[in-house]
């Protein structure tokens, strides 16, 4: 993916990249029965200086601090980021065990740690790609906590600015030819159009039977047009920092996907996954309403 005729900074977009891996290694201090998702490795791969304010929300006080402060930057951040993993997680493992796919390509991984902690995935090859920055710091979390980087994972630096994505992931080992688990989780709403549509140009030569995970933003809030009761996200993420560029309305994803030979499987509100994966913990926690999480396959 080579983005040359816009003006496009993807900086702030690599600022964001251990947020929900920290959500998710607080959520470890939840009793097992209360868990939305099961992750113990997530902390160890944070940045030192986050991994010492995690032990600080050990006290369940602060803890309920921090959950109440997620909330009022965006409503549902408390189960969002941890149920869009867990069915991201599931779908994988399913993927991986019935044989479906050979590989797996994580688009933006961040700080993610499911080729690392899954047993369906501890053999799988996985390719993790990020901008340079995240995957250095990722690279020594990776060492801390497990003492090397598994054989059966490469770390793909990119600059998404300047570089194509086939040919980054190529030199990296990745051949393509092999049906393949693609993983995309909140990097679409941080690029421009041309970006968006580069990426499915590159996933439009993945094999027949390929599987593809993303997640993305409504495009009337992107626009403005319905702010579902987050102006303050808004105004800060689009008006302010400038960070979020796109959406897509999900009546026309099916549509788009085709475009790129994609055939949609679902496309799932986040309370359809709070109904799913929080509110089985016994758990009552707001769902978000300006994001979505879809499925499809290669057609």
């Amino acid at each position: 993916m080579t983005q040359t005729n816009e003006t496009f900074d993807t900086s702030n977009a690599a600022k964001t990249g251990s947020g929900p891996t920290f959500l998710v290694a607080m959520e470890q201090y939840e009793p097992p029965a209360q868990r939305i998702i099961d992750d113990d490795l997530a902390a160890k791969v944070l940045p030192g200086g986050e991994r010492f304010f995690l032990k600080l929300l050990r006290i369940p006080l602060l803890r309920k601090w921090m959950i109440n402060l997620s909330e009022k930057q965006i409503t549902g951040a408390s189960s969002a980021f941890l149920c869009r993993k867990r069915y991201i997680d599931e779908t994988v493992s399913a993927a991986v065990e019935n044989g479906s796919v050979a590989a797996i390509v994580n688009l933006g991984a961040g700080f993610d740690t499911r080729v690392y902690r899954l047993p369906a995935l501890a053999t799988i090859p996985a390719w993790e790609v990020d901008q340079p920055v995240n995957i250095e710091a990722k690279e020594k979390g990776l060492q801390s906590a497990l003492g090397t980087i598994p054989a059966h994972v490469t770390l793909v630096p990119i600059n998404f600015l300047t570089q194509d994505l086939g040919e980054v992931l190529n030199s990296h080992g990745y051949a393509g030819d092999e049906k393949t688990f693609f993983i995309w989780e909140a990097v679409s709403q941080y690029l421009t159009e041309t970006a968006v549509r580069q990426t499915f140009q590159y996933l439009s030569q993945a094999p027949a039977g390929s599987q593809l995970a993303f997640t993305y933003v409504l495009k009337d809030f992107i626009e403005g047009q319905n702010l579902h009761d987050e102006e303050k996200f808004y105004d800060r993420m689009i008006v302010k920092e400038k960070i979020w560029h796109f959406g897509f309305v999900p009546e026309e994803v099916a549509d788009f996907l085709n475009e790129y030979g994609w055939r949609l499987i679902e496309d799932l509100s986040y309370e359809e996954l709070n109904n799913r994966y929080a509110k089985p913990t016994g758990r009552d926690l707001p769902s978000m309403l300006i994001e979505r999480m879809v499925y499809a396959e290669k057609s």
